[in-house]
């Protein structure tokens, strides 16, 4: 069994209003991951690591600058992904969930991507690849941790996903055909 909450518990050790909006939205996103994972038996993913990854996906964001969010750290917050993979390794956490928070933002971004939008990330592709990836990018897409009182609709997810271009646009309605 994957202990998320000691790794959140190592970084997060106050009750802030930080740690709340990570556990909120996290538990958001592990409570749809939870329910394709039911809703789909088929597909064989590993129910327990999916709840231990929508728990760790956005651990990075502590490090970020996002005021909105109450992250006062100094990192631009599109790399809370690879961030939040480091600190994975840092506490010597599994490497399939670093994987995860690597690969979540938007619906996985690519090199092409970086390299247009200019953004300030390794030169790589940080796409899902395994379905338990994917299905977190999925989940993910439907909670904004700015307005935790709200589940975006299919069309509402969508449309945020358009800044990461229309790549991402198409993988997350694949998604939403397999998932949904």
């Amino acid at each position: 069994m994957i202990d998320y909450q000691s790794i959140i518990d190592h970084y997060y050790k106050e009750d802030t209003p930080l740690r709340h909006i990570l556990l909120t939205h996290s538990r958001q996103v592990a409570r749809r991951a939870l329910l394709v994972c039911d809703s789909h038996p088929e597909l064989h993913l590993d129910r327990e690591f999916l709840e231990a990854a929508a728990m760790l996906h956005d651990i990075g964001i502590i490090r970020c600058n996002a005021p909105g969010i109450e992250c006062f750290g100094t990192e631009p917050y599109i790399r809370h992904g690879i961030i939040g993979a480091e600190m994975m390794t840092e506490v010597g956490g599994d490497k399939a969930i670093a994987r995860v928070c690597a690969r979540h933002t938007g619906a996985g971004i690519t090199q092409e991507e970086i390299v247009r939008q200019g953004l300030p990330l390794p030169l790589q592709d940080f796409l899902p690849e395994t379905l338990e990836e994917q299905v977190i990018c999925y989940a993910d897409k439907f909670y904004s941790k700015s307005h935790l009182d709200h589940e975006k609709t299919l069309e509402e997810a969508v449309r945020s996903l358009w800044k990461f271009g229309d790549d991402g646009v198409l993988r997350f309605r694949r998604w939403a055909e397999q998932f949904g």
